[in-house]
């Protein structure tokens, strides 16, 4: 394995890398920790690497920097001791850099059990930086900060942000010029509806759906069939067809096992549970709980799942119009989850659709596509000051279409914007 190690080192250093969107995460070169991306599939985990060595090699010695794909079909199959090998088929290439500082750069290394093992002992023992990416959220994992001790510092990668969206069409951001306004609008009709995958956004309508297709199938077989030996494909299609299609909706785990039941599957309550973790897991679905001061409480009341990217449900979806309802507050939620880890959805009399924590403050935001009758209006405005009371927070947001406008009730400011505004300038 030694020598397979000193070919794919060899070879990145003649590599030229390829030309890459900046991204809006500020990731550190050499902060004293090992540096974990995660992600799912496809999001922009290896070409946010990419620039990080890029900006190595312009100011250190190249043969410095190694980066290893554990996804190489020539280190299968790989297991933990042959990770020694490739440190020391590093130091026979190039015996004079154990006298300096390196930067080590694995990118999907959870395909190697019990890596975790390696990276603390390297961590400990080199003078070396290290950078890993990963599409399980289990990098993440209370488990994993336990093996490394505190050594880690994480950042999520999620497909583009609707400014980065922007960027990789090179539309300039201003809000001033009509001539910039149609374009943004332009380009947010395809972001809210076909998503911010890096390769679908210039793709023809049909490539760009067997791209999606693509990254469906890669995320179900890799990432959870092979991963964790799923027996019942079946369901486990079915599962992620029902997630992407009904992302934005509030899910009975109770009611959709009656429902699989009646249809003819055969499980256990245990197994659709297992399936939807694993499905988070790699980053494809997330689940909003209730704002609850307990977590006994959270789970009383049905999650809202979410999807991680909007264009996974054009390509399940066979209604002949778009929902725009569901795309605009899946684009909301991912926008807000980007900020906080930990969003939640707001339950009194009346729901109001995300309450999360970010650096401001509580951030409480409504999602309405349309709010031109007033009975809407008067619902999703009530439920915000309903919100903003409880958690005594002067501002709140209601998202719409192309609504704008400030409104003042019961002493709390209701910022109405439209959705492609909104994820520009957060208000």
């Amino acid at each position: 394995m030694k020598e397979v190690f000193k070919k794919i080192i060899t070879d990145f250093h003649e590599k030229k890398l390829p030309q890459t969107v900046p991204r809006e995460i500020d990731i550190p070169l050499d902060p004293g920790k090992v540096v974990s991306l995660v992600g799912v599939r496809r999001s922009g985990k290896t070409s946010m690497t990419y620039q990080l060595i890029e900006k190595l090699r312009k100011s250190d010695d190249p043969t410095r920097i190694v980066y290893v794909n554990f996804e190489d079909d020539r280190l299968f199959p790989l297991q933990l001791p042959h990770l020694n090998d490739l440190i020391e088929a590093y130091y026979e290439l190039y015996p004079d850099n154990r006298k300096g500082r390196i930067w080590l750069f694995f990118d999907e290394i959870q395909n190697v059990e019990n890596w975790e093992l390696f990276v603390r002992r390297i961590y400990d023992t080199l003078n070396a930086q290290v950078f890993i990416t990963g599409s399980s959220s289990k990098l993440l994992s209370a488990e994993l900060s336990t093996s490394l001790r505190g050594r880690t510092i994480t950042y999520e990668v999620f497909p583009f942000s609707f400014s980065e969206f922007l960027s990789f069409r090179s539309i300039d951001i201003n809000l001033n010029s009509s001539k910039s306004l149609s374009y943004i609008a332009n380009a947010f009709e395809a972001y809210i509806h076909h998503g911010g995958f890096a390769e679908t956004i210039d793709a023809l309508p049909d490539i760009r759906s067997r791209i999606l297709r693509d990254y469906v199938n890669l995320i179900i077989y890799k990432d959870i069939v092979e991963r964790h030996g799923i027996q019942n494909l079946a369901l486990m299609k079915h599962l992620v067809k029902y997630c992407f299609t009904h992302m934005a909706t509030a899910v009975s785990m109770t009611k959709l096992y009656n429902d699989y039941k009646s249809q003819g599957f055969k499980l256990a309550k245990d197994t659709l549970f297992e399936y939807f973790a694993h499905l988070a897991d790699a980053f494809a679905v997330f689940s909003v709980p209730v704002f609850r001061n307990s977590v006994r409480e959270e789970q009383r009341n049905p999650k809202k799942i979410y999807a991680i990217d909007n264009g996974f449900k054009s390509i399940f979806d066979v209604s002949l119009s778009p929902d725009y309802g569901r795309l605009y507050e899946n684009a909301a939620f991912l926008h807000l989850r980007r900020k906080s880890s930990e969003v939640y959805y707001f339950l009194q009399k009346q729901e109001v659709d995300f309450y999360c924590q970010i650096e401001k403050g509580p951030f409480i935001v409504n999602v309405c596509y349309d709010i031109h009758d007033p009975q809407t209006r008067h619902r999703e405005i009530n439920g915000l000051v309903e919100a903003l009371n409880f958690f005594d927070t002067p501002q709140g947001y209601l998202v719409t279409r192309e609504h704008e406008e400030t409104v003042t009730q019961d002493g709390k400011k209701i910022r109405i914007l439209p959705l492609w505004k909104w994820l520009l300038t957060d208000g």
